[in-house]
């Protein structure tokens, strides 16, 4: 079984940036859940949702895409030679929405209410089925990554039971996430007058879902990239070219149906007006488009640092877009100017911190980037050694 070691490192830059946002976290936290919310944000009636949704909730969800994205090429189009990045990309996404459930016990009013829509139904509210899909997926989610747990602690009895439902487990984690990424969208279906039509469409799920297919490709490239620099893993070119073919695929099909769903609506003619809505909406599609021609070009898809950019610029427009659908495409029709307390980015940068510092742990004291043919082995071993035994009993 393969565990990384890191080199202990006693001083170094990032290590104060990094205690620093957790200590600044920690006494913002406080501040939030003693004083109440509105001593630690700029929100308010009339604009509700600031960057704890737009990016802790809806940036956070797609970010970790890249696990029911890769489940489904392995376990579902049996895409096998994906296998060595599956791991870590479920590790990503069950980390991604646990931090996107701690992000909504910040933004939610009465956070201990949070529990209401697992027992009073409404069946009627896409928050109801988006509350629901979460809560599945982040179940599905943990039983997907508990193996790595049980194969660092050699339990055997539970590693066989996750082989046997193993497969309808990935099928359903893989439906959840299918639903819930395009209910996001469909809870701005319900404001088409609040919405500015750059981003309202009828496709809004539609949109959504695709570009979390995008999105989760992307941070896959992006986690292998630093997992490698940073625990002396192996970076698989191949592999990665590989995705990137993939990414382009996907980038251009989202782009072209953006581009389509624009000039069907005419909504072009909203860009000759002198808004500043106009400015994000261009840097949205500059960095969407960006990457899509960069991703073409094989050259660039087999140079690692070239195919990591173009993976960032495609995280970037991704998170550019969530932000102008969650606040800038709604805050003229609220009549107020949002914008956030540097407490509210004190907490996004928290999260992001406790995440990044979880992935850490989880590398370096269970098998995530052990080799898969190794854990493969070592995972087979452990069931023979069950079955010689309770046949021995």
């Amino acid at each position: 079984m393969t565990v990384v070691t890191m080199p202990r490192k006693r001083f170094s830059l990032w290590n104060v940036v990094f205690y620093s946002i957790l200590v600044t976290g920690l006494w913002v936290t406080f501040q939030r859940f003693y004083a109440g919310i509105g001593a630690v944000t700029n929100l308010s009636d009339a604009f509700p949702w600031g960057i704890w949704i737009g990016f802790d909730v809806m940036c956070g969800v797609g970010l970790a895409a890249g696990g029911f994205t890769l489940v489904a090429a392995v376990h579902i189009f049996n895409i096998e030679k994906y296998k060595p990045i599956l791991r870590p990309a479920v590790l990503t996404a069950f980390l991604g929405y646990l931090l996107v459930i701690i992000g909504l016990m910040y933004d939610l009013g009465r956070p201990d209410r949070i529990w209401h829509p697992l027992i009073m139904w409404n069946p009627k509210s896409v928050m109801f089925e988006v509350g629901w899909c979460v809560t599945l997926y982040t179940t599905v989610l943990f039983l997907e990554f508990s193996p790595m747990v049980c194969e660092r602690l050699r339990w055997r009895t539970p590693l066989r039971w996750f082989r046997i439902i193993s497969i309808p487990l990935m099928i359903l984690g893989v439906l959840l996430s299918t639903l819930h990424q395009s209910s996001l969208g469909s809870l701005f279906l319900l404001v088409p007058h609040k919405l500015d039509a750059l981003w309202y469409t009828p496709y809004l799920p539609l949109f959504f879902f695709v570009s979390a297919i995008g999105v989760g490709l992307a941070m896959t490239i992006f986690e292998s990239w630093h997992s490698s620099k940073a625990f002396n893993h192996r970076l698989d070119g191949s592999l990665l070219e590989s995705l990137g073919s993939v990414l382009a695929v996907v980038q251009s099909t989202y782009l072209a149906m953006r581009l389509m769903d624009l000039t069907h609506r005419h909504a072009w003619g909203l860009l000759a007006q002198p808004r500043p809505e106009n400015a994000f909406f261009l840097l949205e599609m500059a960095l969407i488009a960006a990457p899509v021609v960069l991703l073409y070009q094989s050259r660039v898809r087999n140079n690692a640092r070239a195919l990591y950019w173009s993976a960032v610029l495609v995280i970037m427009g991704f998170m550019t877009n969530r932000l102008n659908v969650g606040v800038t495409g709604i805050e003229t029709a609220s009549g107020v100017t949002y914008i956030p307390k540097w407490t509210e980015v004190a907490v996004t940068l928290f999260i992001v911190a406790i995440g990044v510092g979880l992935f850490r742990l989880a590398v370096t004291y269970l098998p995530v980037f052990g080799s898969h043919e190794a854990v493969a082995t070592e995972t087979e071993k452990v069931y023979s050694q069950g079955k010689v035994e309770s046949r021995a009993a």
